[in-house]
């Protein structure tokens, strides 16, 4: 069986997506006969141009109220094309004036931007997965690649199997857990204490490399001084892994001539992500391991086709294009240059503090590109609070989600199989995208729906096709200048950094300095803290929730295929101690309640968690889990914590409709 159908027996998303293409289309009307929020009657698939399209119109004199003011807010997706972030970005800040931008890797993988940038100074992975599968010893961290990045699970899989070894971090005994040399099940929130624990170890055998530490990094001094508080028992205690563990896994990546550590959303979507992150690059700077050929550094396994070109391409509050901050005069200066408009110094908005700002009364108009925020952000109770809450909600979508629902208007988009373009992923490396087909209807790309918004306010935004719009950017950040639709037409995918046309790009980060201010790497000196909630007497279990093999993210997409067959509801994963202690039995409905909300799932009794813990997906929106998370958030990036809410879970009453169960 050659490569490709491995890959689409590992991926049933992939394999469905075209198969059902065609039928997809014919229930891709955004608005059924009936109402819109504000009472606008809107008629379904065939006034699909008509009222969404004029009632978008509204945007131009800042929404109900007629007055511009910076209480605008668009969330973008990453499943949009990298220069359709680029678009939307320049339309808040040019058309609008304000920094009010955000987009969805705010829920995911924020804290590695953030941690990365900080121990590296980029903040993307510091190889290509290509060398990753060069390693002879892999460290796989918060992460269930077979399942939630499939051909990625594979290569790692395929690697362990010619002999490299393999450590795994992670509370759940799935995927590559199983077949690991070291499954470290460490309790939920515990990375930071773990990766410091390792670290112990590295430096108390002598299992780091001294000459790189001197010449090409920063911090140690006060970096061994931290770890004398993490000795193997203690971390023990405060993981739940035994030392004993610990020391031998801390050995074969000491040991190892070319490590390397991939990590997942179980690092960053915790209170502390991004410490999570650093105290992950700790490791990689002990040994070397970055920029040296004697190792494959640190590299996040980002789960969406574009959720690394989302950021690269400036659909950030506080980054304009490449990451440059508008803070810096200097950069706001060379966006001024090329936009020939005034760029607001101020950072803007966050995706939270934007919900926030809606249930204060603060929020003028919200435009979500295709973002479905009452699906996939926590607590969404209160998400559903602000929409309600917003005097004007603008939603491009390919189908009716729970967000549209909210929505004001409605626009009908281009899916990617429709629309030009670029995504870049996690290996950094933009590549081509190109429409197969037409949109249905009169759907438009977000590049196209960005412009005539911003048209019919008086708006030119320059940058007529999505070409066009990569080339201006190359103009904003150096980092991406030697890049164009022409040159990837040509030579394929090619990473960033990439700034000159005549060069190759970067595929391995910092051969001759580190991006830092002093071109050195910076051990992070930060103490283990808990995670923002805990067990007790009424919430005695803590849920981990996460994703499964048959369905993608909050199953829009998938949901509408028939991966339906394989999976048709989220299911609870308890152990079977805990599953004798409240009575609960493999396959019945059950109530799980959290401090936030409650849900209903099916129970499955499985060891494949540890007693005390539970897990789920959150595909079925209906079902409700993100109404049981908290708004707890990483203390630097405000990336959720998904990963760790108490709740307690009862069984279904018996006296409620079994209609109303999920399954």
């Amino acid at each position: 069986m050659d490569r490709r159908a491995r890959w689409r027996r590992l991926c049933p998303a992939r394999g469905a997506r075209r198969a059902r293409y065609e039928a997809g289309l014919s229930v891709r009307a955004i608005r059924p006969p009936g109402l819109l929020r504000g009472g606008t009657r809107y008629t379904g698939r065939t006034d699909r141009h008509g009222a969404g399209w004029r009632s978008a119109e509204r945007c131009r004199s800042g929404g109900p109220s007629g007055r511009r003011t910076a209480g605008r807010f668009p969330v973008s997706s990453a499943r949009a094309a990298g220069v359709e972030h680029y678009l939307a970005q320049k339309f808040l800040r040019v058309a609008i004036g304000t920094n009010n931008v955000d987009n969805c890797s705010r829920l995911c993988h924020s804290p590695s931007a953030a941690g990365l940038s900080a121990s590296f100074g980029l903040p993307g992975g510091t190889d290509s997965f290509d060398d990753v599968e060069r390693a002879d010893c892999v460290l796989v961290v918060g992460a269930n690649p077979v399942e939630s990045h499939p051909v990625i699970g594979a290569r790692l899989l395929q690697r362990e199997l010619r002999g490299a070894r393999l450590i795994v971090a992670d509370p759940r005994s799935v995927g590559l857990a199983t077949y690991a040399d070291m499954h470290l099940r460490l309790r939920p929130g515990t990375n930071v204490a773990l990766c410091h624990g390792l670290a112990h170890v590295l430096l108390a055998e002598g299992l780091m490399d001294e000459r790189f530490l001197h010449e090409r990094a920063a911090g140690l001094p006060e970096f061994t001084e931290l770890l004398a508080d993490y000795p193997p028992d203690r971390v023990a205690d405060i993981t739940g892994v035994p030392a004993s563990d610990l020391v031998a896994a801390a050995r074969l990546y000491g040991r190892a001539e070319r490590p390397a550590i991939a990590y997942g959303l179980g690092v960053t979507e915790h209170l502390h992500g991004t410490d999570g992150v650093r105290a992950l690059a700790n490791l990689a700077i002990l040994r070397g391991a970055v920029g040296t050929g004697r190792g494959y550094g640190v590299n996040p396994l980002r789960g969406q086709n574009n959720v690394q070109g989302a950021s690269d391409m400036g659909a950030l509050p506080d980054t304009l294009p490449g990451y440059g901050k508008v803070t810096d005069p200097a950069v706001r200066s060379r966006a001024e240059e090329v936009w020939r408009a005034r760029v607001p110094a101020r950072p803007g908005l966050r995706i939270p503090q934007m919900f926030a700002a809606a249930r204060a009364g603060d929020l003028r108009a919200l435009w979500v590109i295709g973002e479905d925020v009452c699906a996939t952000d926590p607590d969404t109770n209160r998400v559903a609070e602000a929409l309600r809450a917003g005097p004007l909600v603008i939603c491009n979508e390919l189908f009716l989600s729970e967000t549209a629902l909210h929505a004001d208007i409605v626009l009908p988009v281009a899916s990617w199989l429709e629309k030009d373009g670029i995504f870049v992923n996690f290996d950094r490396r933009f590549q081509r995208v190109r429409a197969a087909v037409s949109p249905p209807g009169q759907a438009r790309t977000d590049f196209e729906t960005v412009h005539a918004v911003a048209s019919a306010m008086g708006v030119d935004l320059g940058c007529p096709t999505p070409a066009a719009a990569l080339d201006e950017c190359g103009l904003l950040a150096p980092v991406f200048a030697g890049l164009s639709h022409g040159r990837l037409d040509r030579a394929g995918a090619i990473p960033w950094p990439c700034p000159y046309a005549d060069q190759p790009g970067e595929a391995t980060l910092y051969t001759g300095r580190f991006a830092t201010a002093d071109g050195r790497a910076h051990l992070a000196s930060c103490p283990y803290l808990p995670p923002g909630e805990e067990a007790d007497d009424d919430y005695p279990l803590i849920m981990v929730t996460g994703r499964r093999l048959a369905h993608y993210n909050s199953g829009g997409m998938t949901r509408r295929t028939a991966n339906l067959l394989l999976e048709s509801a989220d299911w609870l994963d308890l152990h079977p101690d805990d599953a004798d202690r409240y009575d609960l039995r493999d396959g019945e409905p059950v109530t799980v309640e959290s401090r936030h909300g409650r849900a209903r799932l099916l129970a499955r009794v499985s060891s494949e968690v540890n007693p005390g813990q539970v897990f789920c997906a959150f595909h079925f929106p209906a079902h409700g889990v993100n109404r049981l998370t908290s708004s707890h958030a990483d203390t630097v990036t405000s990336c959720p914590e998904y990963k760790v809410t108490a709740v307690r879970v009862t069984r279904y009453p018996a006296q409620q409709d079994a209609a109303t169960a999920p399954g």
